[in-house]
Parts: structure tokens; sequence; C-alpha cells
């Protein structure tokens, strides 16, 4: 029987896990089958998310949290260490903590902002997956390394130049990484979301005139929702995609192509 997308026996640790895109990941990582440890900077946010997906799968023992800001080099060692403890082994990591722009006009950004942004969606990356990349070439079976990155990283969105920047790095990183680490049968991918309900994005969706402005120019004529990440995470951790590395997911119902 063809079951690729079948995760049991699997530890996937997913960054920024406690809500939005990475909760949705998470849900369906549980539902396949695999063990799952989310990262979260907000103490309470992320025992909240994880009691949720323990009564959601139906399995708190394959559900498991820890208090890490991504930024921070000795919290990733550390929630790293704790998440290969507990999980046994981690066969996919999912870098998906970010912060977003504040809306800033490049003439009034000051360097302490810029910084801001890099520091979580740039060196965050860096530092999560310099430790899953370790850990996956001593266990010797290779793995999954995943990066959310952004539509910012293709399109240019005015008061925004710094998110797109360190989006936009991002996907250079994977790429990179995709040839280095191949030699280790790990396959590194990013996905770029397009405009997606979260808690990040709430308060654009619900302006009506952005609403106005930019749903015109999504072919699928929504939002997208954060369980639209559940399939593309099940692909990436699974054997399903074992010759796919270096690419650039995007999921975003069409916004830039149209």
């Amino acid at each position: 029987m063809y079951q690729p997308f079948n995760l049991e026996g699997r530890g996937v640790v997913v960054t920024g896990g406690n809500g939005g895109i990475g909760y949705g990941m998470a849900r369906a990582l549980l539902a396949s089958g695999a063990s799952v440890a989310i990262w979260g900077s907000n103490p309470d946010k992320t025992e909240r998310a994880k009691a949720s997906l323990a009564q959601e799968c139906g399995d708190a023992s394959r559900v498991h949290a820890f208090v890490c800001d991504v930024g921070d080099e000795a919290q990733v060692e550390r929630s790293f260490a704790d998440s290969v403890a507990a999980l046994g082994r981690v066969d996919s990591c999912f870098a998906n903590a970010g912060v977003s722009s504040k809306g800033t006009l490049l003439t009034e950004m000051t360097l302490e902002e810029f910084r801001r942004v890099q520091r979580v969606n740039v060196e965050g990356v860096f530092l999560t997956f310099r430790a899953a990349a370790r850990h996956m070439a001593q266990h010797g079976r290779g793995g999954s390394l995943v990066a959310t990155a952004s539509t910012a990283a293709v399109e240019g969105a005015a008061r925004n130049s710094h998110y797109g920047a360190s989006k936009g790095a991002v996907t250079a990183y994977v790429r990179a990484l995709a040839v280095e680490l191949a030699r280790h049968k790990i396959r590194v991918n990013s996905i770029l979301p397009g405009w997606i309900v979260t808690d990040m994005t709430e308060r654009s969706v619900q302006n009506p005139k952005f609403a106005e402005a930019v749903l015109p120019r999504i072919p699928a004529r929504r939002w997208g929702e954060i369980d639209d990440f559940g399939g593309i995470a099940v692909f990436l951790a699974s054997d399903a995609s074992s010759y796919a590395t270096g690419e650039q997911f995007l999921i975003d119902g069409g916004y830039t192509k149209f």
C-alpha cells in the first residue's frame, strides 16, 4: 500500500507552532502520526496551544512544547536539545517563527527597527537550522528543513522593505543549504505564504479599505487559512518529497500570479 504521508515514528519541531501558520502545520503533522515539539516565545500561549493540540490529536504523549526566543542562541540550543530528548530524534524542522513589519518608511526607519526584524526572521532561521542540521548529520538518516518565508520575498511592498529583505534572505539561504546539505540527505525548502488570516495579519485583513484593494487581486477570492498549510507541511516532512529540495512553495491563492 502506498503510504508516503504516514509520519508515524517521525519527530518534528515547529518554531512558532503556538499559533497561526505554525499551529496549522503542527495540527496536520500530528494528524498524520508524527510527534511534534512546538516552540513559542509566549509561555501562556505556548502552553494553551500544547493543550489544544493534545486534545485534538487524542494523544498528549506526542505533543511537546518549549518556550524559546529563536533570536537567542543559547535558548535555541537548549530548546533543540530538549526537543531531541522529548522526541527521540528530529526528522523535520520547520523554522516558522517570525515577526512582522511595523509599516515604516525607509526614510524614517531606525537601525534598531531594521535589526529587530532580521534578528528573528533571519538569525532565528540560521540558529534553528544550524542546530537541526548538526543533529540530522549526526544521526545519519537525513531529514527535512523548511523555512516559512513570504510572498514579500518575491514582490515589492511599500513600508515593508525590512520584512521583505528578511524573507528574501531566507529563500536565498534555503537554496544554498539545499546544495550544501544534500550530501547528508537533508532536504531544505521554503514556503511562501500570501495573505493568511493570523494574529499577525488580523488588523490588515479586517480593514475594509485594505480588503477592497487586496482581495480582488487574489484569484482564489479569499484570505488563506492556517489549515491551508497542513498539506504542504505533511508533504515536506514525508517521503513523498524525498527528491524535492531548494524549492519555494508559494501558498497564496494565486496572488503573485495575477
